[in-house]
């Protein structure tokens, strides 16, 4: 990697300043951290945090950023949860640029599935060979999207996104949505 940082992107609304600080102390260290305070759009979330890594969600991604700042990025996330409660408080949106995309989505009401969630983003790096296989997804992917299944306890993909068609993942098959 280049001596300078690679820009990531940190949109928010419903973050106080402490927690801010607190986050973009973390990323800082690695990144040019690129903040953007949202307005909060109509939804019955209080607090949302969207950041894009420039980087791909690999082994290397993991090698570089290093296990125990992982760590401490989940802890802090779940720490959020933690600080405004059950139910739609906290959206969190976590995307890896890579070909393709690798995106997370978490908005659990549950905190200790929400907690679950976040220790269970890196078991989705291990199934990704199997996910990504050419012969098993739509062709010219741009962007996975991942969910957690509070039923099934897992990350599961939601959707694909290519550059004309938004696809759907259901029923253990692909449907132009």
């Amino acid at each position: 990697m280049s001596t300078s940082k690679p820009p990531l992107s940190l949109k928010f609304y419903g973050v106080s300043p402490w927690e801010l600080e607190v986050l973009y102390s973390l990323l800082h260290g690695l990144f040019q951290v690129e903040e953007d305070s949202q307005e909060q759009p109509d939804e019955d979330f209080t607090t949302m945090i969207d950041i894009i890594f420039p980087l791909a969600f690999n082994d290397a991604f993991f090698k570089w950023f290093g296990n125990a700042r992982w760590d401490k990025f989940k802890s802090i996330l779940k720490e959020f949860k933690r600080r405004r409660g059950g139910g739609k408080a906290l959206r969190v949106y976590i995307k890896f640029v890579g070909k393709p995309s690798i995106k997370f989505i978490l908005d659990l009401d549950d905190k200790s599935l929400f907690d679950s969630a976040m220790e269970k983003t890196n078991f989705v790096l291990e199934l990704l060979p199997y996910h990504l296989d050419p012969r098993k997804i739509p062709a010219n992917i741009t962007e996975i999207v991942y969910k957690f299944d509070d039923r099934k306890s897992r990350w599961n993909i939601d959707s694909a996104v290519s550059e004309n068609e938004t696809y759907t993942f259901s029923q253990n098959e692909w449907k132009i949505t």
